[in-house]
C-alpha cells in the first residue's frame, strides 16, 4: 500500500473562506493561493461563482481568479452551481469545476432548496456544456455519513447517487462528511457498499475533524484504495448550511498523517508556512 502517491486537493480558499462572516480582501485571497501554489499541491480550489447573494464572501471571485500567478502544474479548480457560474468560471480560465449534491433531502432542501433528484436535473445542462468545451467536472457529495436534519444516511443511498453524478459526467465524487459525523467504523461500512458500484480510483475524501476523527478515516479511506483527499490551510473552514460543521481537516496534519503511513504527496511542508501564515490573519 505505502509507496504510492497521494494527491491532495486544497479547499482552504473556497470551502475554507465561505463561511467566514468577517469579508476578507480579495488581495488576501490572491495572496493565500499564491502562496499555496508554491508548495507542490497539484489542485487548488479557488472560488466559487455562485450568487453573491448565498455567498457574499465569495462575490470576488472573478478579481482573485485573475490575480492569482498560476504555477505550472498546478490546476486551480472552481465550485459552479449553474451554467451562470459555469460561463464565468471559463471566463475566468478555471481548469476544472466542482458541482455539489447533497446524499440527503434534508440538506439538500436546506443548501440547494431543491429534491437530490431535481438538483441532478439541474446539472444536466451543465455537464452537457463542460463535456463540450472539454472542462473537468468533479462532484462533491454532502453528508455522506450523516444529516443534521436527517440523521445517518444509508450507505445505499450515498453509493446510487454516486454513480448517477459519475454517469452524467463526473471524472470524480468527493465523499463529504459535512458535519463530522464520521468514524472509521462507519466509514468502512459506506465504503464496504459504495465500492461495489463505484472504484476507488474515482473518489476522494472530504472529511471535516469536527470530532478529532477526520486523520483517522484518511487512514481507513487509504486501506480502501482512495488517494485523493481534500484539506484546508490552516483547518479554515466548515459549512453554512450545517450546524456545528466547523472542523475542516488541516492541510498540515493530512500531509504529515499521510507522509508517516509512507505515502509522496509532492508537498513542501516548509513552503506551506507562509500559506499557513496568511491563513492565521484571516482565522
Amino acid at each position: 500500500m505505502s509507496g504510492d502517491t497521494v494527491t491532495l486537493f486544497e479547499v482552504g480558499p473556497r470551502d475554507g473562506l465561505q463561511s467566514l462572516k468577517t469579508e476578507v480582501p480579495a488581495a488576501t485571497k490572491i495572496a493565500l493561493v499564491d502562496a499555496l501554489s508554491n508548495t507542490g499541491l497539484g489542485k487548488i480550489e479557488v472560488t466559487s461563482f455562485v450568487s453573491p447573494k448565498w455567498v457574499p464572501q465569495l462575490a470576488d471571485a472573478a478579481e482573485v481568479m485573475a490575480g492569482i500567478t498560476r504555477a505550472p502544474g498546478v490546476r486551480y479548480a472552481v465550485l459552479t452551481p449553474n451554467l451562470t457560474g459555469l460561463d464565468r468560471a471559463r471566463a475566468a480560465g478555471a481548469d476544472e469545476v466542482a458541482v455539489f449534491a447533497s446524499a440527503s433531502e434534508g440538506f439538500s432542501r436546506a443548501n440547494l432548496n431543491c429534491s437530490v433528484a431535481e438538483s441532478l436535473d439541474r446539472f444536466a445542462p451543465l455537464f452537457e456544456a463542460a463535456a463540450a468545451d472539454h472542462l473537468p467536472v468533479r462532484g462533491y457529495l454532502s453528508t455522506v455519513i450523516a444529516c443534521p436534519f436527517d440523521g445517518p444516511t444509508p450507505p445505499e443511498t450515498v453509493a446510487r447517487i454516486a454513480a448517477r453524478m459519475l454517469e452524467m459526467g463526473c471524472y470524480e465524487i468527493s465523499l463529504g462528511d459535512t458535519i463530522g459525523a464520521g468514524d472509521p467504523a462507519r466509514l468502512s461500512a459506506l465504503l464496504d457498499v459504495l465500492l461495489d458500484h463505484v472504484p476507488a480510483d474515482r473518489l476522494a475524501g472530504h472529511f471535516h475533524d469536527t470530532h478529532g476523527t477526520a486523520l483517522a478515516m484518511i487512514e481507513t479511506a487509504l486501506h480502501r484504495g482512495l488517494r485523493v483527499f481534500d484539506a484546508s490551510v490552516a483547518g479554515l473552514g466548515g459549512c453554512p448550511y450545517a450546524p456545528g460543521a466547523s472542523g475542516n481537516v488541516d492541510t498540515r496534519a493530512a500531509l504529515e498523517r499521510i507522509t508517516a503511513l509512507g505515502f509522496a504527496t509532492g508537498v513542501d511542508l516548509a513552503a506551506l508556512a507562509e500559506a499557513e501564515r496568511i491563513a492565521a490573519t484571516i482565522a
